[in-house]
């Protein structure tokens, strides 16, 4: 969280950054482990479809539906969180850049520098 100072505060570990990245393998870890119970689902209902009647079908059509619903939600509260980092990330990068231009434009200078290096030399 900023300050008035335009001090960074850390919330909790002393470190926003980890925390931040913590978060961000979290979601990361959750998706993933929602998407392959997803497909865990699906190969169980294909592997049973043969020995299974008409009410097995309908009940395995709504787990699935239901799982298929809770997957977008995972997917939809990741994209958010990702695209609220990214916002932050912005402001963060824009004030950094009115309060210290010069300081800026070296590391962009620098930057553009060591991408021309590396192209030239390939």
């Amino acid at each position: 969280m900023r300050t008035q100072s335009g001090v960074s505060e850390s919330t909790g570990n002393g470190n926003g950054h980890n925390m931040d990245t913590n978060t961000s393998r979290t979601n990361r870890s959750g998706v993933s482990r929602e998407f392959h119970n997803l497909l865990n689902d699906f190969e169980q209902l294909i592997s049973q479809t043969t020995a299974m009647t008409s009410e097995d079908l309908a009940r395995a059509k709504a787990q699935l539906g239901e799982r298929i619903t809770q997957a977008k939600h995972s997917l939809e509260n990741a994209g958010d969180k990702l695209g609220e980092r990214a916002r932050k990330s912005a402001a963060v990068t824009n004030e950094y850049v009115h309060e210290q231009p010069w300081k800026a434009i070296g590391i962009a200078a620098a930057i553009g520098l060591l991408l021309g290096v590396a192209v030239t030399r390939r």
